[in-house]
């Protein structure tokens, strides 16, 4: 298994794009077959092959995608069908970026898998899509380089409101501010700053606040052994007030208790790791 991220290095592609990845899953690795992506306000764009065929799952319903497709944000826990060998790239978007780069009502494509055109996107006639796996494995470097040229053309053509440049405002201050006082350090009243937030990430402000909260225990705990974990000490270092309020909290967010979530230990970090930069 190959994994990898990078950060844009032009800094207008950095204002909407979050990071590049990579996954390689080959026939001999015997990794979780069915690993679960969290909740995550952020779109991911995936360039595959075209032969590859993507499945997610959240309970009874199934979404598929042939080739490149996005993963938009969503607030459900999906299994992936990763019981075959694959090479993925990814990129993962700032949250409330596609109000800006892709033209679509953010809150219509919530919980959505649909197929993508990275030709409609990049602005070039022909994307290599063979070409950017082998750079991906070869010469990651190299890859970054190409993918930054590739969006700056894209977000040339940005669309950027009032209400994005408050959003942008607004997430910056989410993870250590509380909600309810956002809008007086902006200045602006308690409405506007959620229906701004809502219009651009099809989200409310608990709800990113939330996934983001999410990912920063799955992070903590990936790096933890069993044995290690203080269910306490990790509910009050989040923000808990209690523990039966993080329990609730888990179990509404990934459909696991904590006690069931360690013994699983089947989301994809705990199958891929956590991407560092090499």
């Amino acid at each position: 298994m190959k994994s990898w991220k990078l950060f844009p290095n032009i800094e207008s592609v950095s204002k909407y794009v979050e990071c590049y990845w990579f996954l390689e899953k080959e026939a001999h690795d015997l990794s979780n077959n069915y690993p679960k992506l969290n909740p995550d306000p952020s779109a991911h764009l995936i360039i595959t092959n075209n032969t590859h065929t993507s499945h997610y799952k959240h309970n009874t319903i199934s979404q598929t995608a042939q080739g490149n497709h996005w993963i938009f944000p969503h607030m459900n826990t999906l299994a992936m069908d990763h019981s075959a060998p694959f090479k993925i790239i990814g990129i993962k978007f700032k949250t409330g970026a596609l109000y800006s780069l892709y033209g679509r009502d953010s809150g219509s494509v919530l919980d959505k898998i649909e197929p993508a055109n990275l030709n409609q996107f990049f602005g070039t006639e022909l994307i290599d899509t063979k070409g950017l796996l082998v750079s991906a494995i070869e010469n990651k470097d190299q890859l970054g380089n190409t993918l930054d040229v590739s969006l700056s053309n894209w977000v040339l053509n940005a669309y950027e409101d009032k209400h994005s440049i408050l959003v942008r405002k607004i997430l910056r201050l989410l993870s250590d501010t509380p909600i309810s006082e956002i809008g007086a350090k902006l200045h602006r009243s308690q409405r506007t700053i959620e229906r701004s937030f809502v219009r651009v990430t099809g989200l409310s402000m608990k709800q990113v606040n939330s996934m983001n909260r999410l990912e920063e225990i799955v992070n903590h705990l990936y790096l933890l052994d069993n044995s290690d974990i203080d269910w306490a000490d990790v509910a009050t270092k989040y923000g808990f007030s209690d523990q039966p309020h993080f329990i609730h909290h888990l179990k509404n967010a990934i459909g696991r208790t904590p006690a069931e979530y360690v013994h699983q230990r089947d989301l994809t970090i705990d199958t891929y790791g956590d991407f560092r930069i090499d």
